[in-house]
């Protein structure tokens, strides 16, 4: 690799990370507490599901919408959403098709009883807070964009710190630290260490992020190319006025597709779903396609099953690309894992961000030591005989002193005062 190639990625290693450092910084932060969210929420929140007989029956998803729609009169139907373990239904309602976030009510109903047991409009709470922040910064779709440039950004930094390390690891064990030789070269020891540690970590991370703020775009092209495929023959239909039984629509695509499992329902109009139908969201019920979504779609006018297809590979991108940024298809071990590399991230970042701050401090004091040299240059040393003419210069010998001889300077002086006596 020659000079200008290693110049070429080290500016691109440089600006990379000191323009994503600080949001990335933010998105560790928040994703600490994100990566336990099941267990924070398990500690946190009361079990209000009252204790009955397990072989309870349990009422139909229509009567559990209807509770609903009673608690938020005026409003209608969006979304309806599973609990995986216990007898629960999630009903979303709005006073529209697709109203902002703000406008949504989050019914947790229990199906024994259709009796609400909890609001789950969170707006105001610690992890609220914290999602917000690590999803869109409370900026919507921009702010989504705006995070995956940067998760962009630390990807292509990771990658261009690997390329300008290299060279260095032909002259340094892995894993050295110089702790001897200053604080800088110790930080900058470790943050290269560590980064190459964590370095598929971050890679994956980073671009499952990436593909997750990509998630309104993804959906809306597969409603503009899938979605509108399978609904053809119903186009310019309009959102029917009354809607045929949920329950019965839930059925109809569970019997479309043996041994899988409802995952939620979104309703006619709503993003997930096309103006006439109910879209089913199925999933996998083995371990290797829990995570495997499958939309079929059923006439919420007449319950007829339409159609049902797999998602394309974007989608199954976009749905797999979840858990293995949280970490959370693992358990409490991943999770843990994952809190570790976290840390280590803040690590690097930090150590990052100092090494460039004492490297421009560096530069700047050697800036000014020049441009003070350059005000005031130095003036010339003293000069100093050498040994040779101090030894020429000194006297011949010592005067003469209480009656000692005089010395071969004092004669030859005599004799010249001698000389110029006049003769005679």
């Amino acid at each position: 690799m020659t000079n200008r190639t290693i110049r070429i990625w080290t500016l691109i290693h440089k600006w990379t990370s000191l323009i994503c450092t600080i949001f990335m910084l933010l998105l560790c932060l928040t994703g600490l507490p994100l990566i336990f969210h099941d267990e924070i929420e398990a500690l946190t929140a009361e079990d209000t599901l009252p204790p009955m007989p397990a072989d309870t029956p349990l009422k139909s998803l229509d009567e559990a919408v209807a509770s609903a729609l009673a608690t938020y009169p005026g409003e209608r139907p969006l979304f309806l959403s599973f609990d995986v373990d216990r007898p629960v239904v999630n009903v979303t309602t709005g006073p529209g098709a697709r109203p902002p976030v703000s406008q949504m009510h989050i019914s947790a109903i229990d199906l024994r009883t259709t009796r609400i047991l909890a609001d789950l409009n969170d707006d105001g709470g610690f992890m609220h807070v914290m999602l917000r922040l690590h999803v869109d910064l409370f900026a919507g779709l921009p702010g989504e964009l705006f995070l995956g440039f940067m998760g962009f950004l630390l990807v292509l930094a990771t990658l261009s710190g690997v390329v300008i390390y290299a060279p260095f690891m032909r002259k340094l064990s892995f894993g050295t630290v110089r702790a001897g030789r200053g604080r800088r070269l110790k930080w900058l020891d470790l943050h290269n260490m560590l980064g190459i540690v964590t370095l598929m970590w971050v890679v994956v991370v980073g671009l499952t992020g990436v593909i997750n703020t990509l998630s309104v775009p993804l959906v809306a092209y597969w409603r503009a190319n899938e979605l509108a495929a399978m609904i053809a023959p119903y186009e310019g239909k309009p959102v029917p006025e009354r809607f045929a039984s949920v329950d019965a629509a839930v059925r109809t695509a569970m019997e479309a597709a043996p041994g899988m499992r409802p995952q939620f329902v979104a309703f006619p109009g709503v993003r997930f779903s096309s103006n006439h139908h109910y879209a089913v969201w199925l999933r996998g019920a083995t371990p290797a396609t829990h995570r495997i979504l499958t939309p079929a779609l059923i006439d919420a006018e007449t319950g007829a099953f339409t159609d049902m297809r797999s998602m394309p590979w974007y989608m199954l991108a976009l749905r797999l690309s979840q858990p293995l940024h949280f970490g959370d298809y693992g358990g409490l071990p991943m999770k843990i894992l994952w809190a570790v590399l976290d840390l280590l991230t803040i690590v690097i970042l930090g150590s990052g961000l100092y090494l460039w701050i004492a490297r421009r401090r560096l530069v700047q004091n050697r800036r000014a030591r020049t441009g003070l040299s350059r005000i005031m240059p130095p003036q010339a040393p003293a000069r100093v005989a050498p040994p040779e003419r101090l030894r020429n210069d000194a006297p011949r010998s010592l005067p003469a002193v209480g009656g000692l001889r005089h010395s071969h300077g004092d004669r030859a002086r005599h004799h010249h005062r001698a000389d110029r006596r006049p003769a005679g």
